[in-house]
């Protein structure tokens, strides 16, 4: 819900702050005042593009703060704002508030806030859509766009249609994919056959030499070890017959294992307990020595002693390069580049019998795109029927008592280069993100009379009553918590106004409803009334927004009444008008 939003340098207004409360809220004022610029600030915080001529003349920005609680709204409203919120790192005001801001500057750069955080106007706009939804008379145009009623139609039918539409959409991505990857394949044929014999040969040169991982660097320090060879063999021969003694001399007590024992043993024949105890630390040096001179007879053994090992190291190394060279600059990324090349190399099959299995991959997946549009078809042609009935009833007591609303549900007939047709039941159909149908709303004006569609059979007036019946009817199912409608009753008078204000109270029942108005009939039926007026200090003008108390509420609906708030007259009527819409609320039901 929105509970309050101020105003800096937006249009005439310099400075304003006004208060929201639940159930309907009236905004009234003469012409000019600026009532307009409080749903332009709303615009602005759903992330509407910004408009550098709406700032204040003289101003160097336009601010815009609104504050909204979400504890009112359903729960995959709320669940859907609080993503918003945790992706954003937005935080909370004290109340548990969220305060949102939109910043224009006069230069056009726009910043946008949202609990603190500075964040694209686009999130700002996810934040508010499921809380806050608003109407202005460019909106009753947009219904006459098919894309709408079909949004509509699809919105009144409720969750289940929501589960409908995305399975058709995965079923036709899938079918999509699977076409247009048989549409590359079978064009490309020729281009693909040869990328994949190239492919083929690069594999089968990589397979003949067969590398293992590291196996370059393991030969460069192979090479580098036979290379020097002698020397190598000559250093730990030195060393072994150092440790062990020459092989020809094993006995002799040349070599430091023999040297070592025999100080071993004298030790340990020594009467003197100091020299006794040396004995163990001789013991421990001997072990060091045994395991070195094992270690250096392994080496030696290890040392290759084939002549030609060195020569045969060299023509591997020779064959790895040719590999490096071509396709990366090491093993481990030749390895890595055969592997991406034999998936590269499966999918290029252009054989017929991949082209057959892929052909009828693609035909398995249209058929489960047939199946979901035509449940999406018949869902969409029952609730026609109840949507049209129930706006009608609606428009009824809109004063257009013999006014009917017609939905039509009819395929939608693919074009000559349509970019995704669809056989469904014989007819070539566009198969597009929303399904096979087009969805037309079409008014009678009285019986009788032939339906037509609403852009050539509503006048401003009328189409204004056919939105606002169509909002009541699909309150229930409403995501925002807040509805805004910026004169919805343009072009309405009389009785049919009286009516008007009747079904925003009752909307006002479930929803936060704030409205625009220039109708007394309207206005008498808020909960809350705000007026919007203008002062002309010889400066410029400037508008604030303030509440009305009782007294004041009467002055203005008798000013509204043809500007009789200076007469009895015009006073009377308006507390008659007061009363009687009291009356009428308290007997009206809540909608949905």
């Amino acid at each position: 819900m929105l509970t309050e939003i101020r105003i800096d340098g937006l249009g005439v207004i310099s400075t304003a702050t006004a208060q929201f409360h639940a159930g309907l809220t009236c905004l009234t004022g003469e012409t000019g005042a600026g009532k307009t610029m409080v749903v332009t600030s709303l615009h602005l915080l759903g992330g509407a593009r910004a408009d550098a001529g709406r700032v204040r003349q003289g101003a160097s920005r336009a601010v815009v703060e609104g504050r909204f609680t979400v504890d009112e709204v359903h729960d995959s409203a709320r669940d859907e704002v609080e993503k918003v919120l945790e992706s954003a790192g937005a935080q909370r005001d004290d109340d548990g508030s969220v305060i949102a801001v939109r910043t224009v500057g006069s230069d056009g750069r726009s910043r946008a806030h949202l609990g603190g955080r500075g964040v694209p106007a686009a999130v700002l706009g996810d934040f508010t859509a499921p809380l806050l939804t608003v109407h202005g008379q460019n909106d009753q145009l947009r219904l006459q766009r098919p894309e709408q009623q079909l949004r509509a139609l699809d919105q009144f039918a409720g969750p289940s249609m929501d589960g409908l539409l995305r399975k058709y959409q995965l079923a036709r991505r899938t079918w999509l994919q699977a076409r247009d990857e048989l549409r590359e394949r079978t064009a490309r044929s020729r281009e693909l056959a040869l990328e994949a014999d190239r492919l083929k040969y690069s594999l089968d040169e990589i397979d003949a030499i067969a590398p293992e991982p590291g196996e370059d660097e393991r030969i460069v320090a192979d090479v580098r070890r036979l290379s020097d060879l002698d020397s190598l063999r000559e250093t730990a021969t030195a060393a072994h017959e150092a440790l062990a003694g020459p092989e020809d001399s094993a006995g002799n007590g040349s070599g430091v294992m023999d040297l070592l024992g025999a100080a071993r043993a004298r030790l340990d024949s020594a009467e003197d307990r100091a020299l006794a105890d040396l004995a163990p630390r001789l013991g421990e040096a001997i072990s060091v020595v045994v395991d070195v001179t094992t270690e250096l007879s392994t080496y030696l053994s290890d040392l290759p002693s084939d002549p030609g090992a060195l020569d045969s190291l060299l023509n591997r190394q020779a064959e790895l390069k040719t590999l490096t060279r071509k396709y990366a600059p090491d093993i481990d990324g030749v390895i890595a580049w055969a592997d991406d090349a034999r998936g590269r190399l499966d999918s290029l099959d252009v054989s017929d019998e991949a082209l057959a299995a892929l052909a009828k991959e693609v035909e398995t997946a249209a058929e489960g795109v047939r199946e979901t549009a035509k449940k999406l078809t018949a869902a969409r042609t029952k609730a026609a029927k109840k949507l049209a009935s129930a706006v009608s009833a609606e428009l009824s007591g809109l004063a257009m008592g013999r006014a009917k609303l017609e939905v039509v549900v009819r395929p939608l007939a693919a074009a000559a280069q349509d970019s995704a047709p669809i056989t469904v039941d014989g007819k070539d159909l566009h198969a597009g993100s929303a399904g096979v149908d087009e969805v037309e709303f079409r008014l009678s004006a009285h019986s009788g009379a032939q339906s037509l569609p609403l852009s050539k059979s509503a006048s401003g007036g009328e189409l204004s009553r056919v939105m606002l019946a169509l909002e009541v009817v699909l309150a229930s199912s409403e995501h925002g918590s807040t509805m805004v409608f910026d004169e919805v009753d343009a072009g309405v008078g009389g009785r049919a106004a009286v009516e008007i204000g009747r079904r925003l109270a009752r909307l006002a029942r479930t929803h936060q409803v704030i409205v625009v108005t220039h109708l007394p009939q309207v206005a008498a039926f808020a909960d809350t009334h705000l007026v919007v007026d203008k002062v002309d200090d010889g400066k410029g003008v400037n508008s604030g927004v303030h509440a009305l108390t009782t007294d004041e509420r009467v002055k203005e609906l008798a000013r509204m009444l043809a500007g009789l708030d200076d007469t009895e007259t015009g006073r009377a009527h308006a507390e008659e008008l007061l009363e009687t819409a009291r009356a009428e609320k308290d007997t009206t039901p809540a909608a949905g």
